[in-house]
């Protein structure tokens, strides 16, 4: 349920009718609802690492988590949703998965800071959701959501890994078994949403 809700938010509808046999390596003729089932199965097993134990607490919110969550996923994505095309341009760049970006971009009406001052923000992302306490943590996991948002570090990518490193923020302190999830207490109003990114 949390990868159709995270994929819903992105416009991406793929029902849990269409997943629930991609647990079974049972695809889709179809080419695009095929990508979009590889795209639900790289969020599951991305969130099932997280479960896992593969990523907790403050480690969530270091860079190098970040990259990770996005490298996991975007490592299991077909060639097809690997791709960002500029509505202007229609110039396309392929997704290093991992990288964060070394371009400018645009979100809807939000210009996303600079690459070169990525490194810096990220260290005061990391700096000030790193270090705090049980009670701050849970009420700056929204904040930290929206920084890293905000920031855009990566081309594209950047919702679901913000959904998957709020998860991992939360798995822990509120010991819920995943059973409560971001995405969807954002997928409840998806028309607030923002655009894609535009290069």
């Amino acid at each position: 349920m949390n990868c159709y809700y995270s994929n819903l938010i992105e416009g991406h509808d793929t029902h849990p009718v269409d997943i629930e046999p991609v647990l079974k390596n049972d695809y889709s003729q179809d080419k695009r609802k095929r990508d979009l089932q590889l795209e639900a199965k790289a969020h599951i097993a991305v969130q099932q690492w997280i479960d896992a134990g593969g990523l907790t607490g403050h480690a969530a919110v270091t860079a190098r988590s970040i990259a990770k969550i996005h490298r996991r996923f975007c490592e299991l994505l077909p060639e097809d949703l690997l791709w960002v095309e500029s509505p202007d341009t229609k110039k396309r760049v392929r997704l290093i998965p991992g990288e964060f970006r070394r371009r400018g971009i645009r979100v809807g009406d939000h210009i996303a800071i600079s690459p070169g001052a990525l490194p810096r923000f990220i260290a005061r992302f990391e700096q000030v959701y790193g270090n705090l306490g049980k009670t701050d943590w849970i009420i700056s996991t929204a904040a930290a959501h929206h920084r890293l948002l905000w920031m855009h570090p990566l081309m594209d990518g950047n919702g679901p890994v913000a959904r998957l490193m709020s998860h991992a923020m939360l798995l822990g302190i509120l010991d819920t078994g995943a059973v409560w999830s971001v995405a969807r207490g954002l997928a409840r109003n998806v028309a607030i949403q923002g655009p894609a990114c535009q290069l």
